[in-house]
């Protein structure tokens, strides 16, 4: 089993609460509370802190960065900037977040996109550092006769930070894709999977759907995973909440 420091929080999931400076100092206080030791920085104005200020209010407070989402056109078109960002946080991994602007129906457009993607994940590499790939369901509409995630993964040197729940709303199994990609996935997105009444599918906190998140982390630490990273794209209210409910369930289920 991971250890417990090894699972983080997603700033993106309180992005409601970290638009101003005072309120996002207020939410690392609450994230301290319930007990996350780590977080990925995401969905907060990044004009809020200097990048070296935002660490040491956060290392102020036990937490550090395991990671970061940055825009995606600019993880493209602005690389060197992205990877000054990062050597001023002491962070290793980002993330492409979206496939922001691509039409994913053109395949020319998406042949273009493929080795975007891979120029600037090597140039991130030369940097030291890694570009991962977080996936929505719709890479999982077909290009060239596959899957566009297996695409991106076949044809471009980023590693991978599987998001459970779009996998599985995609129509892919979460286990198989974990187990794809060992050795290439640092980083993993953990959300439930559920199903209303009204046959609509929603995200739930860990443990409140039907993924067998035991196996998924068991596989993810075999496949050489480092940082479990929660995000609930949508609560159903306080997102406070339900970090906590997610927490305590790795606490109990899935961490030692």
């Amino acid at each position: 089993m991971p250890k417990l420091d090894q699972f983080a929080v997603i700033l993106f999931t309180l992005r409601d609460h970290i638009k101003t400076r005072e309120d996002a100092l207020k939410s690392f206080d609450n994230v301290a509370q319930i007990g996350y030791k780590s977080v990925q920085v995401s969905g907060m104005d990044q004009t809020l802190f200097p990048e070296e200020e935002l660490r040491d209010v956060l290392l102020e407070r036990g937490i550090s960065i395991c990671a970061t989402h940055e825009p995606a056109n600019k993880i493209l078109e602005d690389t060197d900037a992205i990877i000054t960002r990062l050597n001023r946080l002491g962070v290793k991994y980002t993330a492409y977040p979206h496939p922001a602007g691509i039409d994913l129906t053109d395949d020319d457009h998406v042949d273009t996109w493929i080795k975007q993607l891979d120029t600037a994940g090597k140039k991130m590499a030369d940097a030291g550092q890694i570009l991962t790939y977080h996936n929505h369901a719709n890479e999982f509409m077909h290009s060239r006769g596959k899957i566009i995630l297996d695409r991106i993964y076949d044809e471009t040197c980023l590693q991978a930070e599987i998001d459970i729940h779009w996998v599985q709303r995609g129509g892919g199994n979460p286990l198989v894709w974990v187990k794809k990609l060992s050795g290439r996935q640092p980083l993993i997105h953990l959300k439930d999977f559920k199903v209303e009444p009204d046959n609509v599918a929603q995200f739930a906190e860990l443990g409140q759907g039907n993924l067998p998140l035991k196996e998924i982390v068991a596989a993810a630490e075999e496949a050489g995973c480092l940082h479990y990273i929660v995000e609930q794209d949508v609560c159903p209210g306080d997102p406070f909440d339900s970090i906590a409910i997610s927490f305590d369930y790795i606490k109990n289920e899935l961490a030692e």
